[in-house]
């Protein structure tokens, strides 16, 4: 019954998690998962519905005058050739929705770029055709390239519709890592040419360019994997140069960013033993004078007249 239960409550959320995928025969937006992908999906909305009710009232007086002014039913066209009412409404009326229209954009790219109160910080860096993640002050920085079975298949030659890749050419070796629910301050630059960092569900594309830096901030709000393109032709390989945003809770991304970090810390070196105190060599032996053992004689006094 838990594990029913739990499943049951794991689908909504996978869904929701993979929600910006690009689906077959997709017409609409999709919503994302951050404030700035669903103002975004919020404000097209808005458009979409007064686009269409403009479209049904002018349609719909178009098709009344066709049909009930026609010349089968004796209509006469009109005489005139100015009317000062007609022009001041359809001027108006588009001026005043277009300013309704102006206030929530204009406050919307605002707040897009007010990286202000981030909580962390990470630099992307594209290279042809890589891209390098740095999670500033943190010590943890990566590449994130084209994933094998992908860059395999891709260069096999065969049908990539039979090899059994849902995502063939959009996964990654190495995925950036985001804690949800933490508003993330993305620093974007390049190292060569102009590449562009852009996942749909965060709700905002930003260039890459060589010598300056470009902000952006995104606070995912559901746990998911998200997936992503270089959007800027840099070269050959612009089309293999896939991104990957795994966010995580954050207790797993605080797990996740202590392993990382002790892959990257050198471990402490062995202390040398001290070395042992010098011995002082034992002083050498006095070899006793040698006793002569001849027998001793004794002087007589010619003798030592004889050596004076």
């Amino acid at each position: 019954m838990q594990g029913a239960l739990a499943g049951a409550l794991a689908l909504p959320m996978l869904a929701q998690a993979q929600s910006a995928d690009p689906h077959r025969w997709q017409l609409n937006m999709t919503r994302g998962v951050t404030p700035t992908a669903n103002a975004a999906y919020d404000a097209h909305m808005f458009v979409l519905w007064a686009c269409v009710a403009i479209g049904i009232i002018v349609f719909g007086v178009m098709a009344y005058a066709m049909f009930t002014f026609r010349k089968s039913k004796g209509a006469v066209p009109a005489q005139f050739t100015h009317n000062t009412t007609a022009e001041v409404i359809w001027t108006v009326v588009p001026v005043l929705i277009l300013i309704a229209l102006a206030f929530p954009a204009t406050s919307g790219l605002m707040r897009m770029y007010d990286t202000s109160e981030s909580e962390m910080s990470v630099k992307v860096t594209g290279y042809q055709w890589v891209w390098k993640y740095e999670y500033m002050g943190q010590d943890v920085e990566f590449t994130s390239r084209l994933d094998r079975k992908s860059d395999e298949v891709r260069q096999s030659g065969v049908d990539a519709r039979t090899a059994n890749l849902p995502h063939y050419l959009l996964d990654v070796d190495n995925p950036l890592v985001l804690p949800v629910g933490t508003k993330v301050r993305f620093v974007i630059t390049a190292d060569d040419v102009i590449h562009s960092w852009w996942v749909p569900a965060l709700g905002w594309k930003q260039d890459a360019i060589p010598g300056i830096v470009n902000e952006a901030w995104a606070k995912i709000e559901t746990p998911g994997i998200y997936r992503g393109q270089c959007a800027e032709l840099c070269g050959k390989d612009h089309g293999f140069m896939p991104i990957v945003v795994k966010a995580v809770s954050k207790a797993e991304f605080k797990s996740w960013l202590a392993a990382e970090q002790a892959k990257r810390t050198p471990a402490p070196a062995v202390e040398a033993a001290p070395a042992a105190a010098p011995v002082e060599p034992a002083p050498a032996a006095v070899e006793p004078a040698a006793v002569s053992t001849a027998p001793k004689t004794e002087q007589t006094p010619a003798d030592a007249a004889a050596a004076g």
